[in-house]
Parts: C-alpha cells; structure tokens; sequence
C-alpha cells in the first residue's frame, strides 16, 4: 500500500533557556504543537512551530499512561540538552472503524501518528491501514454504492448551468476509482471526483477503491497487502507444511470399464488431473456416489460440487479432458478412468498436508484393488505325507441331490435383479469351491454394466448355498447381477449372488437386454 498522508502530524517545539529582566535563567520546555494550531500545511520545513511557553504552562496533566511516558521523555532530553535526530516515532495503532457499508463487502479502517522532533525524519510505513469486513447479503433489489453516489447529483444544476441531469454510474473513464456518471438520454459524463472509499472498482469486482486507488486485498484481508496463500493454504507461508504429490497412472487395464487411478485424501489442494485419450475420467465421493461420469455415463462439462470444494470438469473437441479443484477437500475422493481404449497416461497432481502424506501412501499401495478387502486366490490344501501311519479307509458320504432351481426366466426378473444389485457384470468363471453351506466362485471380470464400487480384474462371488441357483459352469461367460454384503463387525465383504439371481449365460442377444434394462430402472 502507498503512503498515505495524515491529516495532521504533531511537532515538539525545541527547548530553549532565556534570561528575564533581573538576569535569572528561566528553563523553557518541550509542548505539542499541531499544523492547525501553527497555520502549516504538508510539505513545509519543519522548525519551531510556535513560540516557546514557560515550563510553568507547561507540560499540560497528562491524560494517559502514553502522555505521562512522552513527557518524562522530553523532560530527560531538555535537561541534557540533547539534540533529537534519527526517524520519529508511531504512536500505536487506533481501533478499527465500523464497516463502510452496511450490507455485502466494505472496508474499516484504523490510523495511527507520526510524533517527531524538528530535525527527525518522518516516520516509516503507512499512517492508514484498511481491511475487507463481511456485512449480511444487501436484499434484491438494493441499489448499488456507486449508482447511489451518482444519484446524489439527480435535479441539481451542474456544469455552471442552472441545467439538471439525472445520473448513472460510467464504466468506460480511465480511473475507475473517480465518481465518473453518464447523464441520462445525453451523451456526455462527468467525474465528481473521488467515490467513496469502499466503492467496488467495477461491477462483481473484488477490489475496493480507497483515497482514489483500486486496492485488492490479500489473505490477511488488508487491502493493498501482498500477502497471499501458499499451496499449502498459509498466509504468508513458504510451501514447507504440505507436500506435492505428482504422478502418472499408466495402467493399459484389462478390460474395459472403470479403473482406479488415485485416492485424493482429505485436506488435499490444487487437485489437478488430465488425460489425452477418448477414455473419460470418473470421481466418486466417500459415500460410494459418483459425482461424474458415472455408471457408464458421461456426464457435461461444467463445474460440479464435491468433498467440499468446487470440481472444474473441462473436455475439449479433441480428445483432452481435465478435472480441477482448488480444495481442500473435506473427505476422501476416488479418482477414476472408465477405460474405452488403451490408457496412454493419466497426470494427476495435488498438495497434500504432511501428516497426511503418511496414510496416503500406504492406501496408495492398493489402490489398484478393490476397496473391499483383498482375498488372496487359494490353493486346495494337500495331505502331509506321512508313510508310516495309514488312516483308515472310510466311506466318503454321497451329497444329496440338488433340488431343481425356480424358473429366473422373464424381462421382469431381469429389471428386477438389474435395478436392486450393486454390481452388474460379465465375467467367465474361472474356478468353484463349497465351504459349508456356501459356494465360492472365482471369475474374471471381462465388462462392467453398473458398479457402485470399483471391480477388480479378479473376484470372487459367493453364493449362499451348497445347491446354488443358477449354478455357474466352469470356463463359460455369464452376465451376474451382485450385490455388496458386509458382515456387522466389518470383518467381511463379499460380492453376493442372491438364490435364484441373475446369472446367465453370456450372448450378444442377452447383452442388448441387459443394456435396455438399464434405461428403465428409476434413479
């Protein structure tokens, strides 16, 4: 901020001794002396401002504890006879005013003075310091500050005429602090001069005018400050209390659908992600909800609430795509690519708190998983060897038949299963096991239709029951309908295909089915 001149500087007329008429020496002392007082104005040589007084007359009773230490000060300096030289000296800070405007953005304002002896400079730094105060929304249909400033002159003879105008702010002058109005149904303006400080420089602008200057203000809210935020989100700090994150997922994916990219931890800043390629980028929150391109749709270009923050998703005519937010963010976010075509790299970037970056890096070693925990593929265990001790020979009892399963034909039970599983999807069964009275079924997931959650390339999928209906055959390709279960204590998570489900058999005629489904099921 520039220099602001005071509206009055306070000078210390020097000590001097004289001789009365009988020859004895009468001490002459120090007093405050203004330029009002004195008939000075700015700019003039400072010097002896008014002609010294007795000490009897002077100094006045101190008022304040600031007064009393000044004037013991001064005392000190006449009874040495010292010569003050050097800079002067502030006095401290007033309060701050009320704000300017009494509804939407303002200013207050707060001086202090510059005391000095004659042969002192003045005093470094700003005699007037400004801040942004918040009033309350203005109502709908408040009429702006400057109109109101130029509507002051309406019906008053301007220009040296006995003429009157009626007035409307002019954005078009040079100086856009200046109160500059249009004349209405007249094709000429005229400046008023200065508008008031705490005029906003032009419509929906930040910055404020102040003594004929447009100011912004900086994170410590003072206007004309330089200070500004660091990546971190500090006033005035050095990026040292965050770290950088900045990577590329280049994972080819193997198969088409939606893939994990980065988890973006809460407190997470400058968020930035981009790709060159006709696959889309996808964000789901914490509580499991896409915010965009989700559920095999692509979702506009545009601006997108999430996690606390305001998510800019650009897409270009050509095949470039981009998802920005200033964060922070208030919850944990996923990032996504729904795969179309082989990934040639996806950069993503953020500032991440420091006592953060610990979690995020081990949640990061997962993140090519699904979020349910990871069961590992197992092996049928084999009998240790043992050619001494040979069990005896039992008879293995013969399972009970499996009763025929109900009949899951029909477009009904399709939309049915379709619209309340969490998982929709192709997936060739690659091996079975019976545990008790539950089936376990491994596939390879070869195309997702609807996923609450992310997939991974390899799942299991539990049926409940030794007989389940449909039964899945081994190395053939089925469409399954699943949903997500997870036991009370939190302990598992499994992909559950319900009895007399959906499970059939893959073909292009049931993919077009399953496809159609999707559009009647209600959001």
């Amino acid at each position: 901020m520039g220099k602001l001149r005071p509206e009055k500087e306070e000078h210390l007329a020097p000590c001097h001794t004289r001789r009365d008429e009988k020859g004895n020496s009468e001490r002459l002392s120090y007093y405050l002396k203004s330029h009002s007082q004195s008939g000075q104005s700015w700019g003039s040589t400072p010097g002896l401002l008014a002609p010294p007084l007795p000490c009897t007359l002077c100094p006045p009773r101190p008022r304040s504890l600031w007064n009393l230490l000044l004037l013991l000060w001064t005392f000190l300096n006449c009874g040495l006879g010292g010569n003050a030289q050097g800079l002067g000296e502030w006095t401290p800070w007033g309060s701050w005013s009320r704000c300017s405007s009494s509804c939407g953005r303002g200013l207050s304002v707060r001086s202090r003075r510059c005391i000095r002896f004659p042969r002192e400079e003045l005093c470094w730094g700003d005699t007037h310091e400004y801040r942004l105060c918040q009033q309350p929304d203005c109502p709908p249909g408040a009429m702006p500050f400057r109109d109101l400033q130029c509507a002051l002159y309406n019906g008053h003879p301007v220009l040296g005429t006995q003429k009157t105008y009626q007035w409307v702010p002019f954005y078009g002058a040079p100086n856009h602090c200046d109160l500059n109005c249009l004349a209405v149904g007249h094709d000429f303006y005229h400046s008023f001069g200065r508008v008031l400080d705490g005029t906003p420089c032009s419509p929906g602008a930040q910055d404020l005018c102040v003594a004929g200057r447009c100011l912004s203000a900086g994170c410590d809210g003072l206007l004309g400050s330089d200070a500004r935020e660091d990546r971190c989100g500090r006033c005035g700090g050095a990026n040292d209390s965050c770290l950088f994150v900045q990577r590329v997922f280049r994972d080819a994916g193997a198969f088409a659908g939606y893939w994990n990219v980065t988890l973006i931890p809460e407190g997470a800043r400058h968020i930035r992600a981009a790709h060159r390629s006709r696959n889309h980028l996808a964000l789901m929150g914490g509580d499991g909800r896409y915010v965009l391109n989700g559920n095999w749709a692509v979702s506009p270009a545009g601006t997108y609430e999430a996690a606390g923050t305001r998510v800019v998703y650009t897409r270009a005519t050509g095949p470039e795509e981009t998802l920005r937010a200033a964060g922070p963010t208030s919850q944990d976010l996923l990032l996504q690519v729904l795969l179309q075509e082989p990934n040639p790299g996806i950069e993503f970037e953020f500032w991440l708190p420091r006592e953060r970056y610990g979690p995020f890096q081990a949640q990061a070693q997962v993140l090519g998983w699904s979020p349910r925990q990871p069961q590992p593929r197992e092996v049928e265990p084999q009998p240790l060897e043992s050619p001494t001790v040979i069990p005896p020979r039992t008879p293995i009892p013969t399972p009970e038949p499996c009763p025929p399963c109900p009949d899951t034909r029909g477009r009904a039970h399709r939309l049915l299963h379709y619209c309340g599983s969490d998982f929709v999807f192709r997936a060739r069964v690659l091996g079975r096991v019976r545990q008790a009275q539950e089936t376990r079924y491994e596939v390879r997931v070869q195309l997702i239709y609807k996923n609450r959650s992310p997939l991974r390339a390899l799942e299991y999928v539990w049926a409940p029951s030794r007989c389940p209906c449909p039964p899945l055959a081994l190395h053939r390709d089925y469409l399954l309908a699943a949903r997500r279960l997870i036991s009370p204590d939190g302990t598992q998570d499994r992909l559950l295909l319900p009895h007399a489900g959906y499970a059939r058999l893959w073909s292009p005629a049931e993919d077009s089915r399953v496809r159609l489904a999707a559009r009647h099921c209600p959001l």
